[in-house]
């Protein structure tokens, strides 16, 4: 399954190439929510929030009410999350929060899967040469994705696993290391980073693994 992806940056449509340098920018919403509308599942980033340099929670919620979204980028706790769900997310993308130096926080995972449920509770993977990346990408922490989807699998319904070293580079996702990542879990398994083509995401569906594409859909080398 192809999921698309709206990243919101300082009020805009971005994609960024590995979360640093802007690439493509955009502020006709209307022409992208049309565009996304028959998808079943729409992801909805807030990247001032992630870097926590502000948010676009407006935006947010009215994008939420028009798509099926799962909405991501900055949320720290069970009411963020909770209010994102009010507001007509689907289900909220909790990442740095998920953890600290010492590994995984596994009380915040629980609270999170008691206050909303975990069918609605996606923990964000995120890696920068093989380690966790958290805060907007900007930090590492010493833990690697086997040993967070490990500890996190009992908690959320589904893990959003993005390969940061090629993200928005267009350069295909490395399907060894989701073919790896699928053997470690019963849950959904998303997958995003450098997604470039149909046939990557056919042999990633083959594998029972969706994907996560911006830079190619805005591109235009990938039709939706």
């Amino acid at each position: 399954m192809l999921i698309p992806s709206i990243d919101l940056l300082g009020g805009r449509i971005v994609q960024l190439v590995q979360g640093e340098k802007l690439k493509l920018a955009f502020d006709d919403f209307e022409y992208w929510i049309n565009r996304f509308a028959a998808y079943p599942l729409v992801q909805l980033i807030d990247l001032d929030a992630a870097m926590r340099q502000g948010d676009n929670r407006s935006l947010i919620e009215q994008i939420a009410k028009r798509l099926p979204c799962q909405v991501g980028g900055g949320i720290r706790t069970p009411e963020q999350a909770q209010g994102l769900l009010d507001a007509g997310a689907k289900r909220v993308i909790f990442g740095s929060v998920l953890f600290q130096q010492s590994g995984v926080d596994l009380d915040t995972a629980a609270s999170i899967s008691q206050a909303i449920g975990h069918d609605r509770f996606v923990a964000g993977i995120d890696t920068k040469a093989g380690r966790i990346a958290v805060k907007g990408w900007k930090e590492n922490v010493s833990l690697s994705a086997e040993e967070a989807i490990a500890q996190l699998e009992p908690y959320c319904g589904a893990f959003l696993y993005t390969h940061v070293d090629t993200e928005g580079t267009m350069q295909g996702f490395p399907m060894e290391r989701a073919s790896a990542l699928r053997k470690l879990t019963r849950r959904q398994l998303i997958v995003a980073g450098g997604i470039r083509e149909q046939a990557e995401i056919d042999a990633l569906d083959a594998i029972d693994v969706d994907a996560v594409a911006g830079m190619a859909v805005y591109s235009g080398l990938l039709a939706t």
